[in-house]
Parts: C-alpha cells; sequence; structure tokens
C-alpha cells in the first residue's frame, strides 16, 4: 500500500475555499487539509493580535502589528490555496460548500475589524472627555489661587480647550467646550464679582486676549464678555487709589481713558478728578494744610501726567483746567501752611514755604504777610522767643533806632515783634573783622571810632524787638542777634561787626 493517498486532481475551487477560510484568521482551511502545525500558527498570531489590541484604547493597534498580522493572513491564504490545490478537503465534501463557508467566515475578521474601530473611536472620546475633565479640574484649582500665580495653569487648560474645539471638532468633548468657556471666564473674573475691582484688571486684560487663540464662533459673546467689566475696574480702581486708597490712579485712569475711551466709565474719570481737587482745597482751610497743599501740588503733576498721556481727546481739556486749578489751590494754601508750620515752630521750614508763597503769588492778598512771617520765621531760628507772636504787617512807631555796619560785609538785618521788617547794609570799606581776643578786652566797644559806618535808622514802637544780622554772602558765617526792650525816650543804635576766630560771628 501507498504511505498517502495519491494527491487529488487540481480544483480551483477547491483552493480558493482553503484560501478563503484562512483569510478568517482562524486557520480553519487548514483544518480542512490536515495541516494541523500551520492552522496552530495562524490561531496563535491571532491570540497574539487580540492580546495586543485587547482592551480597545485611544491609541488603537500599533500599526507594525496590523502589518505582520496582515502579512501572515495573505500568507497563509498563498499557501492554503497551494496545498487545497491537490489535496482533498475532510469536511465538508462539497468544494461549494467549502467556498460558500469561506465566504462567510470573512465577516469574523472584517466585523471584528469594524467593531474594534467602534470600541477604538469610543476609547478616543473618553480619553478626550478626560482631558476635558482635567483641564477643568486645572481651571477650578487655579481659581483658588492668585492670577499671577494662576495664569500659567488658565494657559494650559485654555490649550487643551483649543485642541479640543479645532482638532477634534466632531467629538462629545469638543460639544462641551462652549459652556466650559463660559465657566473659565467666570472663575477668572473672580475677583470681579467680588468686587476687587484693582485684581479684577489683570486677569480681566488676560481674557480679552483669549479670542487670539480660540475660534470666534466658538466664544460668542464672551468675546466682547470682558470689555465693559475690564472699563469698570479701571475707574473703580483708579477711584480708590484718587481718594487715598493706594492704588496707581494715573496709570488705571490712564489704561480706561486710552483703551475704552467712548465708555460711561471714562466719562466719569474728569468728574472724579475735579472732585478730588476740590476735596483737597477745601482742606486748606482745615487742621493740616501742608498735607492739602502738598496734595493739590501732586494733585496737578499727576492729572497733567494723566492728560498728556491720554492724547487730546478723552477729556483732556477738562483734565487740563482741573490741574490747573489743583495748582493754583495749592500756591494759595502755602500761606495757611506756613502760619501752621509757625505756630509749631518749625521756623526753617515756615520761612522756606513763605518764601515760596511770595514767588508764586505776587498779587494775593496775603503776599505782604507771608513776607512778614518769612522773615519772623528767619529770625526765630536764631532766637527762639521771637516766634511766639505771628509777624504783622504793622508799620512805623516813635522810638528811633540805628543800625551801622562795623563790618567788611555787605549785611542783611532782619527785625521782628510789633513790627516786622528788613533791610540791606553796605559794607563797611575801611572796617577789619575783630579778632576774638580784642572782644575780650574791657572797654572795648565796636563803631566806636569816627569812621563813617553805612547805617540806617528805622522807627519802631515800644516793646521787645529781635535783631538778627548775617553776611549777604557768607552763608557760613554764625548770625549776630540782639533782643532789644524798647522804650519811648530813648535813642537806640544797633552795631553789627565781624569777630574772627575759627569762623565768623555777626
Amino acid at each position: 500500500m501507498p504511505s498517502a493517498p495519491p494527491p487529488a486532481p487540481p480544483d480551483a475551487v477547491r483552493a480558493t475555499a482553503v484560501a478563503l477560510l484562512n483569510l478568517s484568521g482562524l486557520g480553519l482551511g487548514y483544518l480542512l487539509v490536515r495541516r494541523w502545525i500551520p492552522m496552530a500558527g495562524c490561531l496563535a498570531a491571532t491570540v497574539v493580535l487580540l492580546l495586543v489590541a485587547l482592551p480597545a484604547d485611544a491609541d488603537g493597534v500599533p500599526g507594525a502589528a496590523l502589518v505582520l498580522y496582515a502579512v501572515l493572513l495573505l500568507l497563509a491564504a498563498v499557501h492554503g490555496a497551494f496545498v487545497g490545490l491537490r489535496t482533498r478537503l475532510v469536511w465538508p465534501g462539497q468544494r461549494p460548500v467549502a467556498l460558500v463557508l469561506g465566504v462567510v467566515l470573512l465577516a469574523v475578521p472584517v466585523g471584528g475589524a469594524l467593531w474594534y474601530d467602534g470600541a477604538q473611536k469610543e476609547a478616543v472620546e473618553r480619553a478626550l472627555l478626560d482631558r476635558l475633565d482635567r483641564a477643568d479640574k486645572r481651571v477650578s484649582a487655579a481659581g483658588q489661587e492668585a492670577f499671577a500665580t494662576a495664569k500659567s495653569d488658565y494657559q494650559d487648560a485654555l490649550a487643551v480647550y483649543r485642541d479640543l474645539a479645532v482638532n477634534h471638532s466632531g467629538s462629545r468633548a469638543a460639544a462641551q467646550v462652549p459652556d466650559r468657556m463660559r465657566t473659565y471666564y467666570t472663575t477668572v473674573a473672580a475677583a470681579y464679582s467680588h468686587n476687587d475691582y484693582c485684581t479684577a484688571i489683570e486677569p480681566l486684560k488676560y481674557l480679552r486676549t483669549v479670542p487670539d487663540s480660540m475660534p470666534k464662533n466658538l466664544l460668542g459673546t464672551l468675546t466682547h464678555w470682558p470689555d465693559d467689566r475690564l472699563a469698570t475696574s479701571l475707574y473703580e480702581c483708579g477711584a480708590g487709589g484718587l481718594t487715598g486708597g493706594g492704588a496707581d490712579w494715573v496709570t488705571q485712569f490712564g489704561d480706561l481713558l486710552s483703551t475704552f475711551p467712548d465708555s460711561g466709565q471714562a466719562a466719569k474719570v474728569v468728574p472724579a478728578v475735579d472732585a478730588a481737587e476740590t476735596k483737597a482745597a477745601k482742606a486748606v482751610s482745615g487742621s493740616d494744610p501742608c498735607t492739602a497743599v502738598k496734595q493739590l501740588h501732586t494733585l496737578n503733576t499727576q492729572i497733567l501726567q494723566l492728560s498728556n498721556g491720554s492724547g487730546s481727546g478723552s477729556g483732556s481739556d477738562g483734565l487740563v483746567k482741573v490741574a490747573a486749578r489743583a495748582n493754583s489751590s495749592g500756591d494759595a494754601g502755602e500761606y495757611q501752611c506756613g502760619v501752621k508750620q509757625y505756630k509749631d515752630r518749625d521756623y526753617e521750614q515756615a520761612q522756606q514755604t513763605m518764601e515760596q508763597f511770595v514767588t508764586d503769588n505776587p498779587h494775593d492778598k496775603n503776599r505782604d504777610r507771608a513776607g512778614k512771617i518769612a522773615i519772623g520765621a528767619e529770625v526765630a531760628q536764631t532766637l527762639p522767643d521771637a516766634g511766639d507772636k505771628l509777624p504783622t504787617t504793622a508799620g512805623g512807631g516813635g522810638i528811633s533806632v540805628t543800625v551801622k555796619n562795623d563790618s567788611p560785609d555787605d549785611i542783611t538785618v532782619l527785625y521782628t515783634g510789633p513790627v516786622t521788617g528788613s533791610f540791606t547794609l553796605k559794607a563797611c570799606g575801611s572796617c577789619k573783622a575783630y579778632s576774638f581776643a580784642s572782644s575780650l578786652i574791657p572797654g572795648w566797644q565796636p563803631c566806636s571810632d569816627s569812621k563813617n559806618y553805612p547805617q540806617r535808622t528805622i522807627s519802631l514802637p515800644p516793646g521787645t524787638t529781635y535783631f538778627v544780622h548775617k553776611p549777604k554772602t557768607d552763608t557760613t558765617a554764625t548770625p549776630g542777634s540782639d533782643t532789644a526792650k524798647l522804650r519811648y525816650g530813648y535813642v537806640y543804635t544797633e552795631c553789627a561787626y565781624t569777630t574772627q576766630s575759627l569762623g565768623s560771628t555777626y
């Protein structure tokens, strides 16, 4: 007997049936021709593919695995056709039945591929929803932090929303992005809803940049959602700083006028600045005029800065007028400030303030007295008792006082008391500074020679008058001083001279 059955006659239908059955991935073609090892190889390859592919995830099956499996199926189909060409089938006995069975079983890999494609798409949807959920949580957590700290988290979440909306526009996650953007906006701008206007400015400015990276049709009305809120925040924050809240109101109002020049909030800037100037001007007559004066001069500078930064429009003319009024009120208020400083015995500052007032206000009704107070303050720096009474504009008197200059320098004579004034005496050309030792000699008197001393006689009323003599050019010299109690029936002489030691004394 032969060792094996004789080969069957070649049959293309049978070869095709075996090839189709092997394409099912189950090796059924090899089963019908009794090729066990190749059949086991087909089953093993299918099992390995299933282990790699399942469960379905968003990444799908690696491309290399699919290509390798497809090559194995094609090789199994070609090899099965070759074997089936001359090998009888174990079952079914009729070749057409096997062919039909092979065609039917092709539904296994095709159906599996379709099922897997659906499962993989669902896995992608779940992955996208997970990304959306993580972005939502990031926004929620960022809302609990300061904007400067949370800004990067907001930007990362926005990048996720944009990617879902643009690159996965048909997904369920993308369909939820518009709602998420509304939550995103309200979370970023939470400070505004709490009326924390200064804190809300930067987040709202950031939200105005969001349309640059998101599709306009996705945002809808959110595109201009921050505008009115930002204008309100800029105004409220600036108004708070203007009234002493500490915020940089010039910057806030400047941003408002340049960004939203036609807004209702911008229209309120000039009235707000005007009210601040009016309040400061009234404070000049209060208990702290110096602070009010300083505030008015600062307002003048700040308002002009705001006007220059806001351009020709945006109430610029109104700002300039308010600035001029603030400057004028500040200049006029220097008088009250100087009086307050004088009464507080801050004589040096009172002198500077009154001298500045005289310079700034040439036509003011208090200008003459301010000049007298400046003189009195300067005298009081050397003779503090001279500051007990505020100088007046009174003049004249019935007592003659002659002041002579026994000094080689031009001198200024200042006096205050019932009458306040000052005058200058030219230098004595033939006079010299006395040595300190000569002033200690018994009987020594300045202005005692027969020289023609520069002199001036003034008339003063009775009472105590305080004199100070100082050189006009030598600012390092120590002024000379005298306290004279004047009475009727006497003629008084003041002598200014110089003693030279380590310094000069008048």
